[in-house]
């Protein structure tokens, strides 16, 4: 593995390359993005792809990207610019492209906006909160989140961030009747460090969750995408934005092992099935 790092006039970006540029068999690299997980989070993934070329990042002001425009707020829209700037950078012309949870709705962005940069997508579990039938519920809840972090520190955000994401179904009255979850019964401290600048309960990454892809742009597009949702996601939040996106670009999501986590290793306290998803993902590049 090589690392480099990229200068932009608002960030430096660092990126990992696995394997040999030019590509061995000229098959294009493999470019795996998360959000607001950096490049450390797929190094499980990457080990089951050995034959291929894999790159990985940070994005702009999380892992090792700093940020020199003076924003903390996480655009779907910078991202991909972002992520353009790196393909452009790596001089072997598009890639294929694997995105998980903010990382795919950056991978959205980029395929609207630069359509010849990715062959093939698979987007997994995208949260799009726009595209689903209770959105104004689901902001309502999402806020809840914040609204917990911001009173209370990381463990009641973190606690409540847990409840929300594992609510089967529309978020109805029911869910807003719960009393506030204590961080206690997920093994979670309830002391507060004081820090407000997590990127997932804070509201810096509002512009991911409350992005509406550009669905006419996605629709000609040559990239070939493909929305993936978790087995154990079925009828949770993420998986309901994955159905959801899928069906407004005309197809069925396919369905991928486990869990919103599912290529995250044992180095994780929300470990996977790494295997069995890098093979479903092999199946799904072809």
């Amino acid at each position: 593995m090589t690392t480099q790092k990229l200068e932009t006039t608002g960030a430096d970006i660092v990126y990992d390359v696995h394997g040999p540029l030019p590509t061995a068999g000229g098959r294009q690299p493999l470019f795996m993005i998360g959000q607001p997980m950096d490049a450390s989070g797929f190094s499980t993934l990457a080990s089951y792809f050995p034959d291929r070329t894999v790159i990985t990042y940070d994005p702009r002001g999380l892992g090792r990207s700093v940020r020199k425009d003076g924003r903390t707020d996480h655009s779907p829209t910078v991202q991909a610019d972002d992520v353009h700037a790196v393909i452009t950078a790596l001089g072997v012309g598009p890639v294929e492209m694997f995105a998980s949870s903010g990382g795919a709705v950056t991978a959205l962005a980029l395929v609207a906006a630069y359509p010849n940069d990715v062959t093939i997508l698979v987007a997994h579990e995208p949260p799009l909160i726009p595209v689903l039938p209770d959105a104004a519920a689901a902001e309502r809840a999402l806020a809840g989140v914040r609204e917990a972090y911001e009173a209370r520190g990381s463990g009641a955000g973190m606690a409540a961030f847990i409840v929300m994401t594992s609510w089967r179904g529309e978020f109805s009255d029911d869910y807003f009747a719960r009393p506030a979850p204590d961080p206690a019964q997920f093994g979670m401290s309830a002391e507060d460090n004081g820090a407000r600048d997590d990127p997932l309960l804070s509201d810096r990454s509002s512009a991911v969750s409350g992005y509406r892809p550009d669905f006419a742009a996605l629709a000609v597009s040559p990239t070939r995408i493909v929305i993936a949702v978790g087995e154990e996601s079925m009828g949770l939040f993420t998986g309901r934005t994955s159905l959801a996106t899928a069906e407004l670009l005309g197809q069925q999501a396919s369905v991928f092992p486990s869990h919103h986590g599912g290529f995250i290793g044992g180095e994780s306290g929300y470990a996977g099935q790494p295997e069995a998803f890098a093979r479903r993902l092999r199946e799904v590049l072809g």
